[in-house]
């Protein structure tokens, strides 16, 4: 296979790569994104506890809510007779 001028012109020298990181420094900032993510991930994980717990709660609430609605119209009834 031959290379057009054009086509030569953009192949990467020795040069052109020098400025490229090496493993190591890509290990390091591979290492620091990770960690990010780890923390990221970790936040997001006490959010949805919160979420299940406060929606817990929430239910309960809406329990007890529906029982004294029970409870009024019972007491409504034995006054009005």
């Amino acid at each position: 296979m031959t290379l057009t001028p054009e086509q030569f012109d953009k192949l990467a020298l020795k040069e052109d790569l020098k400025d490229f990181y090496t493993k190591k420094e890509m290990d390091v900032k591979f290492e620091a994104v990770m960690d990010v993510l780890d923390h990221v991930v970790h936040k997001l994980d006490n959010i949805q506890n919160e979420f299940v717990s406060n929606q817990a709660a929430h239910d309960r609430m809406q329990a007890t809510t529906e029982n004294q609605e029970i409870r009024i119209e019972k007491l409504e009834l034995k006054t009005a007779s």
